[in-house]
């Protein structure tokens, strides 16, 4: 090292340089793993989802069809029970506003020319036919509205700065379980292509529009009030730069503290230098925390709505003063909550007024 004309050496032992080695090459095995899983779960999706609209391309023709019901029109009948089984209980799971829309369209295509052709070759098949060709039609609609719907909130994530597929891949991992109902179209035990798209479009709606709901939007304390921002400030304790992960809202000892979103109450507790703390769960990864409490008024595993009290404003925890500590975090790491607060209520109201998908056509 040279300083001031004078230069000074200064020796690494090779005990030092060995476990330096260790540690890099160890970190590059970690970000090498994590570069190959990530890459592997991006290939599975896409191949899955090339696979699906393969096997979509390939349903059956309406020739193909009107030989099917010449060959046993029993199992036909037997093959449109179990879709109208299907779309029942697709059906029943539904939001309200969803179903409101569900409606069976006109037939067209290939389940238009199978009627024409079964109506003509096997009068006393016409029925099913026709029963069959309103089935793939209210299918193939309420597919489209799905995807409308998953497409506009998903427009609205990218506004907020999140990424819709991090949502989806977050969706995926949660915790879940249960014994295998396969999804059945046919009495053969197989899925018609085009039932499993609906019921993947219908599971991509609902996962990003669990994750818009959860995203926070109601100012957990009075906006005004707001004291500390999010960022590198002054320590009040150390006077010394450090780097403030949260928003600090001012209040006097005892002022409510409401949720900022839906979500579970994850932990209510003391939690080191935050005091009281609450913490809320909105699922994709998302949490909200509440420091420096004085009260508690929520418990483990409830559920709040957007702008529920949960407590009240306090001086726990390392503080110089009776005030809200707010933090939003992505998959643990703390992001900027004037992001949401300040944007997330528009965007929604947007949402809410923009024009509904007029038709399942």
């Amino acid at each position: 090292m040279r300083s001031e004309g004078q230069v000074r050496f200064i020796t690494i032992s090779s005990k030092v340089q060995i476990t330096v080695a260790a540690i890099a090459l160890a970190a590059l095995i970690v970000w090498a793993v994590s570069m190959a899983v990530a890459g592997w779960t991006q290939y599975r999706a896409t191949a899955d989802r090339l696979s699906l609209l393969d096997r979509e391309a390939k349903v059956a023709t309406a020739t193909e069809r009107v030989n099917a019901y010449r060959e046993d029109i029993d199992a036909v009948a037997t093959d449109l029970v179990k879709r109208q089984e299907f779309i029942e209980d697709m059906v029943s799971s539904l939001p309200d506003d969803v179903k409101s829309v569900a409606k069976v369209s006109n037939s067209a295509g290939e389940a238009a020319a199978t009627v024409d052709k079964v109506s003509l070759s096997i009068p006393e098949a016409t029925a099913l036919a026709r029963i069959e060709a309103r089935q793939l039609a209210f299918v193939e609609g309420l597919t489209r509205y799905a995807d409308w719907r998953a497409q506009r909130a998903a427009a609205a994530l990218k506004s907020l700065g999140l990424n819709p597929d991090t949502m989806i891949r977050n969706a995926d991992r949660s915790a879940m379980g249960g014994p295998l109902e396969k999804l059945v179209t046919s009495a053969d035990g197989t899925i018609d292509p085009r039932f499993e798209r609906l019921g993947l479009s219908i599971a991509r709606m609902a996962a990003l529009e669990r994750g818009l709901a959860g995203i926070p939007q109601v100012t957990p304390a009075r906006k005004d009030m707001i004291s500390s921002g999010f960022g590198y400030r002054r320590d009040p304790f150390t006077r010394r730069g450090a780097m403030h992960k949260g928003l600090d809202f001012k209040g006097a000892i005892g002022t409510p503290i409401r949720a900022a979103s839906t979500g579970r109450v994850s932990f209510v507790g003391w939690k080191g230098g935050y005091g009281k703390t609450v913490e809320i769960t909105h699922g994709n990864g998302l949490m909200t925390r509440y420091a420096h409490m004085s009260r508690f008024e929520t418990k483990v595993g409830q559920r709040v709505e957007a702008g529920d009290t949960i407590g009240a404003i306090g001086n726990t925890g390392r503080s110089t003063g009776p005030h809200l500590h707010f933090e939003v975090r992505i998959n643990n790491r703390a992001v900027n909550p004037r992001t949401f607060l300040e944007t997330a209520p528009n965007v929604l109201e947007e949402i809410r007024r923009a024009p509904q998908f007029a038709s399942a056509e």
